[in-house]
């Protein structure tokens, strides 16, 4: 489906772009041993303020006179949506076609220059839906925590013990990253409003910008091939290779958009049939998203693909390990809180 013209959702909620697994993994990412201690020495050293910052002294900020291209298709998007808030985004030198949303109270966004330099109009647009969709999704918290683990030392927390904790919160936070793309995703192909941008999307961030030699029913064939695997060790080895990845693969997330066209979700929404903010209408539709989570927690532990039965022992000895460096932390901040209300 390749809608004529451009469509807008007033009040669209996040949901309704929402990925089951999304939901799920964030579900089980909330249940981690710790996370609220991790969060909580994350955020003492830094803020919206140092983060912005960086940015500031690293990058190029977006304006009608910087970059006014991508300046003029984050107001459309942002229209598409209904996202009344100000948007800022950072043009940052890089040599990866990547973006990001960081931020703990205002999210900003990111797009590494060979990403603008690589896209058309459209494709660019389909991207900044995609963070956009992070920023409306509620994800930017967890985003930026896993953003920081990253690019900061552990040492830096300055907390004895914490390293315990973030081994089995980075494992969650990188299974929830790699669910959440899959709902921006959905964003992305929402506010650019044509499948073939988005799939076509997909496969550069696979292949790079010579989309003259490729073949999007190629593609998809190779995702159907990688999708069904030929033995046992190839499920374990797709596991080894993408556990600590930020993304799901490209080969993943193409059919995955596509099965949500197929099925005539966004056909649905593009209509008007959305779900929107608040009211009556939100209520009415949390059951679904429950009954979608359970199923999907439902399919992963029924699952014989061996790569799904070490994730799930990984996780049970990961959350081992965090209660036990979880009653050090939690007695290092009672400390802490209590010299506090003392001072």
């Amino acid at each position: 489906m390749t809608p004529q013209k451009r469509c807008y959702f007033p009040e669209i909620s996040s949901r309704s772009w929402q990925h089951p697994a999304d939901t799920a993994a964030l579900e089980a990412l909330k249940k981690i041993p710790g996370l609220s201690q991790v969060i909580k020495a994350v955020l003492s050293i830094t803020s919206d303020r140092s983060l912005r910052l960086f940015f500031l002294g690293s990058a190029v900020r977006v304006t009608e006179r910087q970059f006014p291209r991508i300046h003029a298709l984050a107001k459309e998007a942002c229209s598409v949506l209904d996202y009344d808030e100000k948007l800022d985004i950072f043009v940052t030198y890089n040599p990866a076609m990547n973006a990001g949303a960081v931020g703990v109270e205002r999210p900003f966004v990111t797009l590494n220059s060979a990403l603008v330099s690589s896209l058309d109009d459209e494709e660019l647009l389909a991207v900044i839906g995609h963070e956009l969709g992070h920023c409306m999704s509620g994800h930017i918290l967890y985003k930026t925590l896993l953003w920081v683990l990253v690019n900061v030392s552990f040492k830096a927390l300055r907390f004895p013990g914490l390293d315990l904790l973030i081994i089995p919160v980075m494992a969650g936070l990188r299974e929830w990253d790699r669910k959440s793309e899959l709902s921006a995703d959905r964003a992305g192909l929402l506010v650019c409003q044509d499948q073939d941008v988005s799939f076509r999307l997909l496969m550069k961030l696979a292949g790079g910008n010579d989309i003259g030699q490729m073949d999007i029913n190629e593609f998809f064939s190779q995702a159907a091939e990688y999708d069904a695997g030929e033995s046992v060790i190839d499920s374990l080895h797709k596991f080894l290779n993408t556990w600590d990845m930020s993304h799901p693969l490209p080969v993943i997330r193409i059919p995955e958009l596509k099965r949500w066209v197929d099925d005539g979700s966004f056909g649905r929404i593009y209509g008007g049939d959305y779900l929107k903010r608040g009211g009556e209408a939100e209520e009415k539709n949390r059951e679904y998203f429950k009954e979608a989570r359970q199923q999907y927690e439902s399919d992963f532990e029924e699952t014989r693909d061996p790569a799904a039965g070490l994730a799930k022992h990984l996780g049970k000895a990961l959350g081992d390990l965090g209660k036990e460096g979880e009653k050090i932390v939690r007695d290092i901040f009672d400390q802490f809180d209590q010299k506090g209300r003392h001072e």
